[in-house]
């Protein structure tokens, strides 16, 4: 059934706002995935303040050039869900991982980071990004390490004086 132009005007403006909102949004390619996996993934996006939206290639093109994302579009191919949040990593972290168990019926196509367009694999690697948290004590380690060793080394230096 063909969409009024209300309509069409409407979910323009829907998905400009949700660009607009969002940081960062995630182009998957969905086909052949059941509405029960559809629904598991909607619950882990419900928890980190993320949204999952099948939407109209033409319309969303629209929506793209009028909230002038910058860079070449990705490829997209049949249908399109676009995974859209405030944060810049969970639409890309969180797709990745259901994308794992889903091979088949489930893939990233590209997206949108910081309002510039990214292919597929610039998206995967922003998706393989650890968490913060992750990134935070890695940090800690590369700094403490040199700390450790100069105390090490300091310590034989002892053992060796008093020796």
């Amino acid at each position: 059934m063909a969409l009024s132009r209300t309509k069409k005007a409407e979910l323009i403006k829907g998905y400009e706002d949700a660009l607009k909102g969002s940081k960062s949004a995630v182009y998957i390619k969905f086909k052949g995935l059941s509405v029960q996996d559809t629904s598991i993934l909607r619950g882990q996006l419900f928890n980190e303040n993320t949204h999952y939206t099948v939407v109209k290639k033409t319309l969303w093109k629209r929506a793209t050039d009028a909230a002038k994302i910058q860079g070449e579009t990705p490829t997209t191919g049949e249908e399109l869900a676009v995974v859209w949040g405030e944060d810049l990593l969970a639409p890309a972290r969180i797709s990745y991982e259901f994308s794992k168990t889903h091979k088949d019926s489930f893939a990233i196509l590209g997206g949108i980071f910081d309002g510039v367009f990214k292919n597929q694999q610039e998206m995967l690697a922003i998706a393989t990004i650890p968490p913060r948290e992750v990134l935070l004590s890695q940090l800690a380690y590369l700094l403490k390490s040199p700390i450790t060793r100069l105390a090490i080394g300091l310590s034989e230096v002892a053992k060796t004086k008093s020796a």
